[in-house]
């Protein structure tokens, strides 16, 4: 088996003080806005698995998807700034997102000063080596 060399990953970072089930769906709207916005797709390497019976499992990335624990809201806060800095893609969830419809959402966000809002999580793909760094300090989420 040849050893692939792939040089970028994706990273959620979680608010362990947030309840799983909000955490679950703040995840998944992250992944899905984090590839939807992406500005290459095809360098995500999405692809079709096929099992023995010819089964196609489609649509997974070769890259390596890391769930990783926050303490709190600001740790996620200070990390987004970092993504910032470094030009990291990559896609936030807060608490203001979560109640309403989705204008009421937007209103709600618009309405709230960035250093008031929760962090629920943050997702990002890129340069693994580069991620590993700017994520050190978190543990995996287990």
């Amino acid at each position: 088996m040849q050893v692939e060399n792939l040089t970028n990953k994706f990273v959620a970072v979680l608010n362990e003080k947030i309840p799983v089930g909000n955490l679950m769906n703040a995840l998944a709207h992250m992944a899905a806005g984090l590839v939807g916005a992406y500005p290459n797709i095809s360098g995500m390497r999405f692809d079709s698995y096929f099992d023995k019976d010819g089964g196609d499992h489609r649509s997974i990335s070769d890259h390596p998807f890391i769930i990783l624990k926050a303490e709190n809201s600001n740790q996620i806060r200070n990390l987004r700034l970092e993504l910032i800095a470094n030009n990291i893609h990559f896609v936030d969830f807060t608490n203001t997102m979560t109640v309403g419809t989705s204008q009421e959402q937007k209103d709600g966000t618009k309405q709230t000063p960035e250093l008031e809002l929760e962090y629920y999580g943050i997702s990002m793909f890129g340069d693994k080596v580069l991620l590993s760094t700017l994520t050190k300090k978190f543990s995996l989420w287990r």
